[in-house]
């Protein structure tokens, strides 16, 4: 069930900031349009997925804000790489074809970044990976 709530939630939240940084991208450079909204739609995703994903009874403290930055700094590469290498194959495309990419590539971001959020950043007890006694945590990091 938890993954049916990311996905209406950061899914619903994608959509969205898929429509805004086209509408910035406008006024501004693509990569800068998209830091804004990757800002914006992490701080608000991460309230929701607190408070309904994962369901916390609460909402996002400090560190679960800074943790998740981090999946959505890797969410915001894979994004602006995907775009980069769509103007470098077709220069022309259109803002349809360059929405098509961007939520591609974010529900790619967004499937490791679901990992990343359900196994480390709002883990309990039962959700946390298993390690062996004795052994310190070893970081993961998750290719998207």
């Amino acid at each position: 069930m938890a993954f049916i709530r990311f996905v209406m939630f950061g899914g619903g939240v994608g959509v969205l900031a898929g429509f805004a940084v086209t509408l910035l991208a406008v006024a501004m450079p693509w990569a800068v349009a998209n830091a804004v909204v990757t800002v914006a739609s992490t701080l608000l995703c991460t309230e929701l997925h607190a408070r309904f994903t994962f369901r916390k009874g609460r909402g996002a403290g400090w560190r679960e804000h800074w943790q998740s930055a981090g999946s959505a700094s890797a969410a915001y590469l894979v994004t602006s790489g995907a775009i980069g290498v769509l103007h470098l194959l077709r220069p022309s495309a259109g803002p349809a074809v360059e929405q098509m990419v961007y939520l591609g590539a974010s529900g790619l971001a967004g499937a490791g970044r679901f990992l990343v959020l359900r196994l480390y950043v709002f883990a309990t007890r039962s959700t946390r990976p298993l390690r062996r006694q004795g052994t310190s945590p070893v970081p993961v990091l998750l290719a998207a």
